[in-house]
């Protein structure tokens, strides 16, 4: 097989000069060389993937050196496993962790409270023991990139599922407690990292879809959770059917901790489920020279690095990613959404029982809209992905959810006080909810330059963000019950917030980006008159709206 190496001069965006605006000159570029390789076989010329050399390897010399050479079927392959192998694990670890952390609704009214004579202020400050410690620890976000990743989310995932089903089994109130402000820190550690995590993995415009899958399991979990429930306390068994539902729903965990450690690739270059040395190679090099920033490593150390915290931790980065506004709006609308988002799954068998339904009966319509908000979840982060679009689905979305809130907290002056109407619109409220924090997420992880810019951005969603349900979790206290006027009105407010946030977000993003367009305009000039201008070299990172 025989290769040619050709200036690439056909990838231009429409973003890039119109071809009467600068001349075309073969002149290499000041800093690095953007080639176009094609592989020649007997069925003809095939184009491969672009393959970026920075200037310790553009002369000549270099250039005779062996690349690897990859065409989007076989970059496509790749992504498929990722797609078949890591992202299904990752979401089921994220359905039982969110199993564990929200089952405690469910246990409220299979006795729970009775069997440990509560108030409703403790159960509130079951909820918010939880929260604390899971605000408190969101920094271990940053530790996906300093442990290896088959470690840690072992060690996270058995640590939650040890604490969950303790709780099965604690004797009182207090060491019910306690147990919550643990499994806030075994959640901590592992639930808000994964889309950094998943960020070393994919780009950022095929993000938004994985994140979506991963975060479907959400939904997913809390419709397994009130199907578990209802037939746990539906069947005799010798314990309380609440302390049989913690110890059961723990376990999975406990197992699924000992497969991570086997299963989970520390990064891209050491994926098990890669078939050979090329595919692991093609794994890492393809997510090469996708920013200015990255643009800084070398093609060959992309080629030898095989793990995600093999690089030096580079603090600068963090710095800038703590002083970039868009990272505190979209923790603004995380925090926004996790207002109603904590608040749903522990609250709603209850608002469903005191809509006139039986306690069995509560348990199983819980379920369905869970369904519903996971298939809504896929289809919107797929088309997220496919239009290259965030600020609209968060947008859309928010609107929905703020729509059912507003059928839910003012039901009677509507005239829709059956309890159909209601539940109705608890469709609308969890499809909305759970939808845009799917964009939300990936938005952030986004619109940064640098894995260390990811991850602190992901470190000041959660920080900002998981302070919602401090206050969601007290939004409806029994007195408000059948209605909960006021914790539906505050949800339905914040809803409205996202979308005003998200608005504002792409107004801005779209400025910079027209700042930077204009940046590279007169750049572009100056290298053509110079005689150095090769279209799209330069162009930089744009901001993803």
């Amino acid at each position: 097989m025989s290769t040619s190496r050709l200036l690439s001069h056909n990838n231009r965006s429409s973003e890039d000069l119109a071809p009467d605006e600068l001349p075309h000159n073969e002149a290499p570029p000041a800093e690095n060389i953007e080639l176009q390789i094609f592989r020649r076989n007997t069925l003809g010329t095939e184009p491969l993937d672009h393959v970026l050399v920075t200037d310790d390897e553009s002369d000549d010399s270099d250039l005779d050196e062996t690349y690897l050479l990859y065409t989007t079927e076989e970059t496509n392959r790749v992504i498929r496993r990722f797609d078949r192998y890591l992202v299904p694990f990752l979401a089921l670890l994220y359905m039982l962790s969110f199993l564990d952390r929200s089952n405690i609704g469910n246990a409220r009214i299979a006795g729970m409270e009775a069997d440990l004579e509560m108030s409703h202020g403790q159960y509130e400050w079951l909820l918010t023991a939880f929260y604390i410690t899971y605000i408190l620890f969101e920094w271990m976000a940053l530790l996906w990139k300093v442990f290896p990743a088959h470690a840690y989310v072992a060690v996270c995932v058995a640590g939650w599922g040890l604490v969950a089903s303790l709780q099965g089994i604690v004797p009182n109130y207090s060491s019910l407690l306690l147990a919550r402000a643990a499994l806030g820190i075994a959640e901590a550690a592992f639930g808000p990292g994964v889309p950094f995590y998943l960020s070393f993995f994919y780009k950022r415009e095929e993000l938004a879809f994985r994140t979506g899958l991963f975060i479907s399991a959400a939904p997913l979990s809390t419709a397994y959770a009130g199907s578990l429930a209802y037939l746990l306390t539906s069947l005799s068994t010798g314990l309380a059917p609440w302390r049989a539902l913690f110890i059961i729903e723990g376990w999975p965990s406990l197992i699924a901790a000992v497969v991570a450690w086997w299963y989970i690739p520390d990064g891209p270059g050491d994926a098990w489920f890669l078939k050979n040395e090329e595919e692991r190679q093609i794994a890492v090099i393809r997510l090469q020279g996708h920013s200015r920033r990255q643009r800084r490593m070398s093609f060959f150390k992309a080629v030898t690095s095989k793990n995600v915290n093999s690089g030096r931790f580079d603090w600068r980065e963090v710095m800038i990613a703590l002083g970039e506004l868009q990272n505190w709006l979209t923790a603004l609308m995380f925090f926004s959404c996790n207002v109603a988002f904590s608040s749903l799954p522990v609250f709603l068998p209850t608002i469903i029982n005191e809509m006139g339904n039986t306690a069995l009966a509560s348990q199983a319509l819980s379920a369905p809209p869970y369904v519903v908000a996971f298939i809504t979840v896929i289809l919107v982060s797929y088309f997220s992905d496919r239009l290259h679009s965030r600020s609209i689905f968060v947008i859309n979305c928010a609107l929905a959810g703020a729509f059912g809130y507003g059928i839910l907290a003012f039901a009677p002056q509507l005239g829709l006080s059956d309890w159909k109407w209601r539940y109705a619109a608890v469709y609308f409220a969890a499809s909305g909810i759970f939808s845009a924090i799917a964009i939300i997420i990936p938005w952030t992880i986004g619109n940064s330059e640098s894995a260390e810019g990811r991850g602190t951005g992901v470190a000041i969603l959660n920080l900002v963000g998981q302070c919602g349900p401090l206050l969601g979790t007290r939004l409806y206290p029994a007195r408000d019950g059948p209605y909960y006027t006021m914790g539906m009105t505050i949800c339905g407010g914040f809803m409205l917030a996202v979308a005003g946030l998200a608005f504002w977000l792409r107004v801005m993003l779209a400025g910079e980006n027209r700042k930077r367009d204009e940046d590279y305009l007169r750049r572009a000039r100056g290298q053509a008159e110079a005689g150095t201008y090769v279209p799209g070299e330069g162009k930089g990172f744009r901001f993803m709206l």
